[in-house]
């Protein structure tokens, strides 16, 4: 509701200054283009998107993401050691991982608020240090294929869009690794706050 009210607040001001400098003809011109311009990237990167959703499927259905899922057991059991107690939660947090590393966020984000349903339903209104933990690992995730960027980059015009991979990678492990760390010396503190 409030990103509602910044955009209504931002098409105002632009009206009012519009109408106060005289310049209305630009200020409609900018938003048509604008306009167009947000439907030609929309349609970019639905075909990006529904090529690596396909990917996705195909990984899925060929067992590959179960796979890549149950290689990631044991460090999620050492991570988050009480929500891999249980299975489903286990398995959502797995497939949320192996879709993040693929860079399909839009496919690990049901993924990853099924198992933050789950983690949250023993914690009587109030975040656990493992679904916080789960929060930055969503937020900082380590990308192997950065699919939406290169959607983006390519959308742009740009010739080799997966050309930023080692950039990357270097900078989502460091932020997973920060995060992570951070995370861990902050558990528990929230007690001593409240």
């Amino acid at each position: 509701m409030a990103l509602s009210w910044i955009w209504v607040g931002m098409a105002a001001t632009a009206l009012v200054f519009g109408a106060l400098h005289g310049t209305m003809d630009a200020v409609s011109a900018a938003a048509l283009e604008g306009a167009a311009s947000a439907v030609e990237l929309s349609l970019a990167m639905a075909g990006t998107l529904c090529l690596w959703s396909g990917v996705m499927e195909v990984l899925r259905q060929s067992g590959a993401a179960d796979a890549l899922a149950r290689a990631f057991h044991p460090l999620l059991r050492r991570l988050l050691p009480r929500a891999s107690r249980d299975g489903e939660t286990l398995a959502a947090l797995s497939a949320n991982l192996s879709a993040n590393l693929l860079g399909l966020g839009n496919a690990a984000t049901p993924l990853g608020i099924r198992a933050a349903e789950r983690m949250a339903a023993g914690c009587g209104g109030v975040a656990s240090d493992e679904l916080c933990l789960l929060v930055v690992l969503n937020t900082a995730s380590i990308q192997l294929l950065p699919t939406t960027a290169a959607a983006l980059r390519s959308a742009a015009g740009c010739a080799a869009p997966f050309d930023i991979l080692p950039a990357v990678w270097l900078a989502s492990a460091l932020s997973v690794s920060v995060g992570v760390l951070t995370a861990r010396l902050l558990a528990g503190r929230r007690r001593l706050w409240c």
